[in-house]
């Protein structure tokens, strides 16, 4: 009797680490695909994070991440999407519609969860936003299709402005749905938009100095990765050349940019991290409807205003979500 106790108990002992590996190995690996730098995604990461850890899921203790980032190169993104096809990830987070359009194209099986600042079905994305079909869900902010709403606002500040500027990055594919939407809107306001392109540190200064040339009573940037993070950069310029800016992102304001309108980005990375949960825990891409942003915040930065020399109708001051002073 003593000696099967013994055996048994051997038996467990050297089952003991086959079932601690195996658990180790059935922790699932999330992979995130990015247009962006490593650096640069720092700042909405965490946020990322959060939306994982209030679904159950905490990175190095019961899931893996592996960062794939192109480093502003978007012609890298179908090469790493397919690396984490090779790995076989148990799903795929794409920030941006290059990634999610290269990680689309990677793989028909495993799930994705895109951001995208667009229409994801203009994209070619999915097929609905109730029903995505396929494998692909994600989260979209629709900034594209409040760009009119920009123009106004700006129009507001700098009513008498005829020549407006337009900052795009080239490289992104929501740059066609852009140019088709902001130009009829532009005539409608009685401006004249000129189309001004930015896609390295190098080209940011000289697309500025150009605005200046074309006597431009104001700017538009558009919603891109490449601008999102350098909030600074962008705000210390339209300042430099004396250029009323808006922009999307709060941060852009809160960097010293004029205005802002949109959604919160930190928020988006965060509904991200909850809708790639879900899919970890095994409800279906296909099922998952498109979350949408249905909350856009106006923030206006006095201070800069002030030093830009631009009054702000009292008007738009009521209606702003926050006043920067």
């Amino acid at each position: 009797m003593r000696r099967r106790e013994f055996i048994a108990g051997l038996a467990g002992a050297v089952a003991m680490p086959l079932v601690a590996r195996a658990q180790q190995q059935a922790v699932p690996v999330i992979g995130f695909l990015s247009g962006r730098t490593s650096g640069e995604d720092s700042d909405v990461l965490p946020a990322f994070r959060q939306g994982l850890k209030e679904t159950g899921y905490v990175e190095g203790l019961n899931v893996t991440i592996s960062y794939h980032f192109a480093e502003n190169d978007y012609g890298r993104l179908p090469a790493l999407a397919a690396e984490l096809v090779q790995r076989q990830v148990g799903v795929i987070v794409a920030l941006g519609a290059n990634a999610a359009s290269a990680a689309k194209a990677a793989t028909a099986t495993i799930p994705i969860i895109f951001l995208t600042g667009s229409d994801p079905i203009r994209l070619g994305l999915i097929a609905s936003l109730n029903r995505p079909g396929g494998n692909l869900t994600g989260v979209t902010q629709l900034t594209t299709e409040v760009g009119p709403k920009r123009l106004e606002l700006l129009r507001e500040v700098v009513p008498a402005a005829r020549e407006i500027a337009l900052l795009i990055n080239p490289e992104n594919p929501n740059t066609e749905l852009l140019l088709k939407d902001l130009p009829p809107a532009a005539r409608t306001l009685q401006q004249r938009l000129h189309i001004l392109h930015a896609s390295t540190d190098r080209e940011l200064p000289t697309a500025f100095a150009t605005m200046v040339q074309l006597s431009a009573g104001g700017l538009m940037i558009a919603p891109d990765a490449f601008f999102n993070t350098r909030s600074f950069q962008l705000a210390e310029l339209a300042l430099r050349y004396a250029l009323p800016t808006i922009y999307q992102y709060r941060e852009f304001a809160a960097a010293g940019g004029l205005m802002s309108y949109g959604g919160s980005i930190t928020d988006a990375y965060r509904q991200v991290g909850i809708n790639t949960s879900r899919v970890l825990k095994g409800e279906k891409p296909a099922d998952l409807p498109v979350e949408q942003a249905t909350k856009v915040e106006l923030i206006i930065n006095l201070k800069t205003a002030r030093a830009l020399g631009v009054t702000v109708p009292l008007s738009l001051l009521g209606r702003a979500d926050e006043v920067i002073e």
